[in-house]
C-alpha cells in the first residue's frame, strides 16, 4: 500500500472496510524481506487504563523475526508452534497517537521490514460509555432476515462459494447493514430503545447444500464486519445515526468458537489453540462439495451445562460440555491458552472504542472457560464501568442462572463470573408452558411464572436480568397453530415482560404477529420481515401494508413502550406479586406514590379480579390518591372501588390515577 493512500485513510474518523478487504490499519514499507500479511488489532488506542497491548502479526516464517519497536515499551515476543505467527506484547504506557514504528528482520541478515502501526485518540473515556440497562426495550433483529439497502451486490469477489434465495429458509436472504439504517425511523416511532442484531461479523464459510452461515455465529474474521451486510464504516454509520435517534446497539459476540474457515483452523498458531484438535489432523476435513467429515477423534459438546455447576460432576461431563465442539464447523476455542483469551477481550474493547457500540451479547456464555470468561468481564468493567454485558446462559432454572451473576453468593468468591446481566431462561421456558394452560390453585398456568420470580432473591441485581418471551433460537411464541386467544396470550406475556423487573427483549416481526416453529429448520423462526426487500408483496413497515389484526397489536405494543420509556415506576419501582388466585394473576410495581398493576386473565373463560385481596395496593392513604386506574395500551378507564371483569386470556396494565 503507498503512503499516501496509507495517510489518507488514517485521517478518517473510520479506515473504510472495502467489500473484499479488512480495515487498512498499518503501512508495510516492503523493502524488507519478512513477509507481514496481517495483524490483529488492525489498529489501537492511546490512554487505555491498561496499557498492554497483545499485536498478533500474521505473514510466512514471520515467527523468527527479531522486533523492535520505536516509541512504545515491549515486554515480550512469543513465538508459536506454527513459523507463520507471531505474538508481541507491548506497553503503551504515554504513548502518543500516530504512527508506531515497528521493525522486523529476518535472523542473520540485515534486511528489515518495518510496519507503521496505528495508534489513535480516544473518542471518550472509558467511564462515559454508556450501556443498555433495565430502563432500555432491546429489539432483537438478524441483518439477514430484516432488510435489504440500495446497491445491495449480487455476488461478492473473494468470498467462498455462497448464494441468496429467499424461498430457502436456511441461504443467505440478503439482508444488510443499509436495511437497518433505512427503517431507524420504524424502531423510534415503535417505541423500543436499543437494538440487538445477531453477529455482523464475517462469516466466510461456503454454503453446505441449502444451508448457510447466514445467522452469523461463525465468525471467520473478527476485525472485519461481513462485507455482505456491509463495511466497518457503514456499520459505524449505523450506530452514529441510531444515536442521533435516541437508540442504543448492542453487539453479538461469541468467544466459545469461531469459523471453520477462520485462518487460525488450517494453520493452528499453537497446538493447543482450539479445544480437541486432533481430528483435524493430517487431512482436509471438508470436502469439494463443502461437507466437513469427523473422524474418532471429534469431540462435540453434550449441550448439557448444568455438568459445570455441579458439585457432583464428572470429568467426562464436565470435559464433553466445556470442551466439545458446538457443531464440526465451528472450533472450539481454548480459553485457557491466555494469548487466545488476550486476544478475545482486545477485541470486544476495539469494538467498543472503534465502533461506539452500547452492550454485548456474549453467545453461549457458559460453555467457554469460567475463568478466561472472569478475566474478560473483569477487564471490560474496569475500563468501562457503566457498560453492560449479557450473557446467554441457557438453563431454565433460576438458580443456575443467578449463579452467573456479578458477585454472586451463590459461588465462591474465586469464581465470581463478573458478568453483569444475565438472560432468563426460567421465564421463556415457564412461559411457553403456561401459554398452552390453565391456571389452578397450585401449579399450573401463571403459577410457573409465579413460583420462577419467588426465586428473585437468588440474584445479586434482577434489574440486570433480561428476559424475552422468545427469540431466534427458538419457537415463535405463537407457534403455528391457530389456536383460541393466540393474542390475548401474547399481549399477556408482553405486558409482564415490559412491566415486571427485568431488561425485556422483544424479537423482531412479534409486533406484526409473525409465527413459525424450529420443527423443519431454524429459518423458519427466521423469516423475511414483510416489506424489508425489494419485490415483497406488502410492507409492513407502514400501518398501509399490514392487516387489521397486525396494525391492531402495533398500536397496543407501541402505546405501552412509550409509557415504559423513562417510567421510574418501571425501571426503579418495588415489586409485589401475588399467588394467582382463582385463575388471577397480579403483578404490581410502586414508587412513591405511583403504583402499576398488571393482572392477567389464565384462563379460557372469563374471570374475576377481586379487589379487597388487593388491597394493600389500593390504600389511598399510601401510594394512590384515587382507585381510578386506565389500562395504558388501551386507553380505558377502571374503578378499583369494584371487582374488575377479565374477558378470557384478557390482560391489563393498570396504572393509578
Amino acid at each position: 500500500m503507498k503512503r499516501s493512500l496509507f495517510s489518507l485513510l488514517c485521517g478518517a474518523a473510520l479506515l473504510l472496510a472495502c467489500n473484499n478487504q479488512r480495515p487498512a490499519a498499518f503501512l508495510d514499507d516492503g523493502n524488507g524481506a519478512v513477509e507481514i500479511s496481517r495483524i490483529d488489532p488492525t489498529d489501537w488506542y492511546v490512554g487505555m487504563k491498561d496499557p498492554a497491548l497483545q499485536l498478533m502479526v500474521y505473514g510466512t516464517g514471520i515467527r523468527d523475526a527479531e522486533v523492535a519497536v520505536d516509541g512504545a515499551k515491549v515486554d515480550s515476543v512469543v513465538r508459536l508452534d506454527s513459523p507463520n505467527y507471531l505474538l508481541i506484547y507491548l506497553n503503551l504506557q504515554g504513548a502518543k497517537a500516530g504512527e508506531l514504528p515497528i521493525a522486523f528482520t529476518r535472523p542473520g541478515t540485515e534486511d528489515k521490514t518495518i510496519v507503521r502501526y496505528r495508534l489513535k485518540e480516544r473518542e471518550m473515556a472509558g467511564e462515559e460509555r454508556e450501556g443498555f440497562t433495565n430502563a432500555d426495550v432491546l429489539y432483537m433483529l438478524m441483518p439477514d432476515r430484516f432488510a435489504q439497502g440500495p446497491n445491495h451486490p449480487q455476488q461478492i469477489a473473494g468470498l467462498n462459494p455462497y448464494r441468496e434465495d429467499r424461498s430457502q429458509p436456511s441461504l443467505r436472504h440478503g439482508g444488510d447493514l443499509e436495511g437497518i439504517r433505512e427503517h431507524l425511523g420504524y424502531f423510534k416511532q415503535l417505541g423500543v430503545t436499543a437494538l440487538w442484531f445477531t453477529p455482523v461479523l464475517e462469516n466466510n464459510s461456503p454454503d453446505d447444500h441449502d444451508f448457510s452461515t447466514y445467522h452469523g455465529y461463525a465468525t471467520t474474521d473478527y476485525y472485519r464486519v461481513d462485507p455482505r451486510f456491509g463495511s466497518n464504516e457503514q456499520y459505524r454509520l449505523l450506530i452514529d445515526e441510531a444515536h442521533q435517534k435516541g437508540l442504543k446497539v448492542v453487539m453479538d459476540m461469541i468467544f466459545n468458537h469461531c469459523g471453520f474457515e477462520h485462518p487460525w483452523v488450517s494453520d493452528l498458531p499453537s497446538r493447543d489453540w482450539l479445544n480437541c484438535p486432533e481430528w483435524l489432523q493430517g487431512n482436509d476435513r471438508r470436502n469439494d462439495q463443502g461437507e466437513i467429515h469427523t473422524t474418532d477423534a471429534f469431540l462435540q459438546t453434550s449441550y448439557k451445562l448444568t455438568s459445570i455447576r455441579d458439585p457432583y460432576h464428572s470429568d467426562v461431563d464436565l470435559r464433553e460440555s466445556v470442551d466439545g465442539w458446538f457443531v464440526p464447523t465451528m472450533p472450539d476455542l481454548n480459553h485457557r491458552n491466555p494469548h487466545v483469551m488476550t486476544y478475545l477481550i482486545q477485541n470486544s474493547i476495539w469494538w467498543i472504542e472503534t465502533a461506539g457500540i452500547n452492550g454485548i451479547r456474549m453467545d453461549t456464555y457458559p460453555y467457554a472457560d469460567a475463568h478466561g470468561m472472569a478475566r474478560w468481564m473483569k477487564r471490560l468493567d474496569e475500563e468501562y464501568p457503566n457498560f453492560n454485558v449479557v450473557g446467554e446462559t441457557w438453563v431454565t432454572e433460576p438458580p443456575y442462572t443467578a449463579s452467573w451473576q456479578k458477585d454472586s453468593r451463590l459461588v465462591p468468591p474465586e469464581e465470581n463470573s463478573y458478568l453483569k446481566t444475565v438472560m432468563d431462561f426460567s421465564f421463556f421456558d415457564k412461559l411457553a408452558k403456561t401459554k398452552n394452560e390453565e391456571t389452578d390453585g397450585w401449579w399450573d398456568g401463571y403459577n410457573r411464572i409465579y413460583n420462577s420470580l419467588v426465586y428473585d432473591y437468588l440474584y445479586e441485581d434482577p434489574s440486570h436480568v433480561m428476559a424475552f418471551v422468545d427469540n431466534h433460537d427458538t419457537d415463535r411464541f405463537l407457534g403455528t397453530a391457530e389456536g383460541p386467544y393466540r393474542v390475548e396470550k401474547l399481549k399477556q406475556a408482553l405486558a409482564l415482560l415490559l412491566t415486571l423487573p427485568r431488561i425485556p427483549q422483544i424479537y423482531y416481526g412479534t409486533e406484526i404477529l409473525m409465527d413459525g416453529t424450529k420443527a423443519v429448520t431454524d429459518g423458519n423462526v427466521r423469516c423475511d420481515f414483510p416489506g424489508g426487500f425489494p419485490g415483497d408483496e406488502r410492507n409492513a413497515f407502514t400501518p398501509e401494508g399490514r392487516t387489521p389484526e397486525q396494525e391492531a397489536m402495533v398500536q397496543w405494543l407501541s402505546r405501552l413502550l412509550h409509557w415504559r420509556q423513562g417510567n421510574e415506576t418501571i425501571i426503579r419501582g418495588y415489586t409485589t406479586q401475588f399467588s394467582p388466585w382463582k385463575g388471577v394473576y397480579v403483578v404490581a410495581r410502586r414508587w412513591h406514590r405511583n403504583t402499576v398493576i398488571t393482572v392477567v386473565n389464565g384462563t379460557d373463560h372469563e374471570a374475576t379480579m377481586e379487589v379487597s385481596r388487593f388491597a394493600e395496593l389500593l390504600d389511598t392513604k399510601g401510594t394512590a390518591t384515587s382507585l381510578e386506574a386506565i389500562d395504558i395500551p388501551t386507553d380505558r378507564h377502571f374503578d378499583l372501588s369494584q371487582d374488575v371483569q377479565l374477558a378470557p386470556r384478557e390482560g391489563l396494565v393498570l396504572e393509578l390515577q
